[in-house]
């Protein structure tokens, strides 16, 4: 009777799922924004695109839907994080692989696949239908991914860079207003780099929708090639470049 109750008291306090919320918010995505920028804080980065994803999280998430790989992901409950957080099994992949190259990028940066979700956890937590929430999840899980995949690294340039980048992917505007926000603040030779990952994003192929659990053994090179993805050539000098104060 007990297990039943409290079955039943857990069933009531569970939110139902419901469409995704499509309005944007820009005053909390500003104020996101400018704590970002002025601290680094990577917390901001969830609240902003939370608050600026409008109807770009729908459309991305229908695209990757009607997809082969999308599909599969979906009706097979794929959960790309377990092959994330498993360092021992990254670690017996071949040298130059995808997966061997993003083992040796979170463990240089000191990260974690699990840091990342908590960190989005408070922030993007909407009840909203399983297939979306997959779909969420798995584009989260990518973001360091991205980073290995597309070259830019965690300095700020690389990060102002990579979400310029993944605007060009994914059309969340708030992606757009950190750079907007951010080009006065970042020399003259910085933002020629910023128009490069512009150039490169819009060639690129869609990355959302990537067998990614099977392109973590192929070498990082033929991923790239595969993807359309061209290293940048302006950014890796500049890396060292901070924002104007």
């Amino acid at each position: 009777m007990l297990a039943q109750a409290a079955s039943a008291q857990s069933t009531a306090n569970k939110s139902p799922a419901k469409a995704p919320d499509t309005r944007l918010h820009p005053l909390t995505a500003l104020r996101a924004a400018r704590a970002l920028i002025a601290t680094g804080d990577t917390r901001q980065v969830f609240i902003l695109l939370r608050a600026m994803r409008g109807r770009s999280g729908v459309r991305n998430f229908r695209r990757f839907a009607k997809s082969d790989v999308g599909s599969a992901v979906l009706s097979q409950e794929r959960d790309l994080l377990p092959l994330l957080q498993d360092r021992e099994g990254l670690r017996r992949l071949p040298d130059g692989s995808l997966g061997r190259t993003y083992l040796d990028f979170m463990e240089s940066e000191d990260l974690s696949a699990e840091a990342l979700v908590q960190a989005s956890q408070d922030w993007d937590n909407d009840p909203v239908p399983a297939d979306v929430q997959r779909f969420r999840a798995r584009m989260r899980e990518l973001h360091d991914i991205n980073h290995v995949v597309t070259g830019y690294g965690r300095d700020p340039l690389g990060e102002l860079c990579l979400l310029t980048f993944m605007y060009r992917q994914n059309g969340n505007l708030g992606m757009l207003m950190v750079v907007a926000m951010s080009w006065q603040r970042i020399p003259p030779a910085a933002r020629k780099a910023v128009r490069e990952a512009w150039r490169l994003g819009r060639k690129a192929r869609w990355m959302a929708d990537q067998d990614w659990e099977s392109l973590l053994a192929r070498p990082l090179e033929e991923v790239r090639r595969m993807l359309a993805i061209v290293e940048p050539v302006i950014y890796p000098p500049l890396a060292h470049l901070r924002p104007v104060a």
